[in-house]
């Protein structure tokens, strides 16, 4: 017999482990805190292969790590196999903790899919917004063949069975307007600012450096779509440039990461550019707060425009200047704390020039900077997406017709 239901959360996440995905970690500690049961399923992934365990009072169940696809054929066997775990997990969970509520984090967006049969018990589904899918797999292939269109059809039938949507910002927000046709008031801007409180600058390390005199910084998945090709190909324009005094720092695992390091012994930059794959967050906040300049390469694409990227707010809260190509809502999060590099002609020029001017001018990298440091600490912190998570999941309770503790226990740091 499951426990009784009372304010019973699970959120899965199929394609990164908890806790090291930060935004569902910190939505899952920001409902506990405030009053919820969450559980969470999630991959099993390096450091985190424990099938279950509690932290902080989050209860997850981590399923067998399905091969990572990097080809269409290749995400059908990752998500086919992920979909079946997810089933048989939700099932367990539901038997003996129970859940009102089932929050799915894209991509991909098959996860409604595990939620359907709980409906028919009353069960809600929240959608939480990560990547626009269709607009990700054109940007990856450039086709619009059957396996987009099979995009465009999960996101369709994703919309159509949620009850709430979070967006990570008003262009998700109008995507679940136009393409979703929900009602505005079932769709919730939740942004995925850091935490201030973990994601704190820390004394430079001159090492780091590599033997230059300036370190360009760079943390993400590691793939060509995410522009890293591009970023190669602007420390080599750099160096033929006659400059060897610039070090090229990136930080991430993915499933480009093989490829993206032979493509630095293939165009002869090693000494320029080192991948460190996945690594603690210690480390990662050394290599960062060592950084006179943080990159983000996304090249200008649908997908990219419409999307806001984690780092960026990242690099703002270790006050760190940004270089990236001119995108909306790249735009809106960095503002003055960014240079943008044109989006037409030669890119690899475009941002290389913004790189060098800046490494020129440690005055306005200052400035950039402060801007960016005061900009995360005034609105785009976690704290700032804390109201907004919690308003989603009043809305989806009071749908359910639950009613809520009154009030809901803030456990606060317990």
């Amino acid at each position: 017999m499951h426990l009784p239901l009372k304010n019973k959360i699970l959120i899965i996440v199929e394609n990164l482990p908890v806790p090291f995905d930060s935004r569902v970690w910190k939505e899952a500690c920001s409902l506990y805190k405030n009053g919820y049961d969450v559980s969470v399923l999630c991959p099993r992934g390096k450091d985190h292969e424990r099938g279950y365990e509690v932290l902080e009072g989050i209860h997850i169940y981590r399923h067998p790590m399905p091969k990572e696809g990097n080809t269409p054929f290749g995400y059908i066997r990752e998500y086919g196999c992920a979909l079946f775990w997810e089933f048989l997990y939700t099932w367990w969970i539901y038997l003996t903790r129970g859940f009102h509520v089932i929050q799915g984090c894209n991509p991909p967006d098959d996860i409604f899919l595990v939620a359907l049969p709980f409906k028919l018990f009353g069960v809600k589904y929240v959608f939480d917004h990560h990547d626009v899918n269709p607009e990700l797999y054109h940007s990856k292939y450039g086709r619009e063949d059957f396996f987009y269109k099979a995009q465009v059809w999960l996101e369709k039938f994703t919309y159509r069975f949620s009850d709430v949507v979070m967006a990570t910002n008003n262009s998700y927000r109008e995507l679940a307007i136009s393409r979703g046709k929900l009602a505005p008031e079932d769709i919730f801007v939740v942004r995925n600012g850091p935490d201030l409180d973990t994601f704190k600058p820390v004394p430079p390390k001159p090492e780091l450096r590599h033997g230059k005199s300036y370190l360009v910084g760079y943390v993400g998945t590691m793939s060509i779509q995410e522009g890293l090709d591009l970023l190669i190909d602007t420390a080599l324009y750099i160096r033929n440039m006659g400059r060897r005094d610039i070090h090229f720092t990136c930080v991430g695992g993915g499933p480009g990461l093989a490829g993206l390091r032979q493509m630095v012994k293939d165009k002869g930059v090693e000494d320029m550019v080192n991948f460190t794959g996945r690594i603690p967050d210690a480390q990662l906040l050394d290599i960062l707060s060592t950084a006179d300049v943080c990159v983000n390469p996304d090249k200008p694409c649908q997908m990219n425009d419409i999307s806001t990227m984690i780092k960026i707010m990242e690099y703002m809260a270790l006050s760190k200047p940004i270089v990236q190509f001119d995108l909306k809502e790249g735009r809106f999060s960095a503002m003055e704390a960014s240079l943008y590099a044109g989006n037409t002609g030669d890119l690899v020029a475009n941002f290389s020039s913004k790189i060098l001017w800046l490494l020129e001018n440690p005055e306005e990298r200052k400035r950039m900077g402060t801007f960016g440091r005061q900009r995360v600490e005034n609105c785009l912190a976690w704290k700032y997406s804390t109201e907004h998570l919690l308003a989603a999941y009043q809305r989806v309770f009071h749908k359910l017709g639950t009613r809520l503790s009154q009030p809901l226990s803030s456990r606060g740091g317990d």
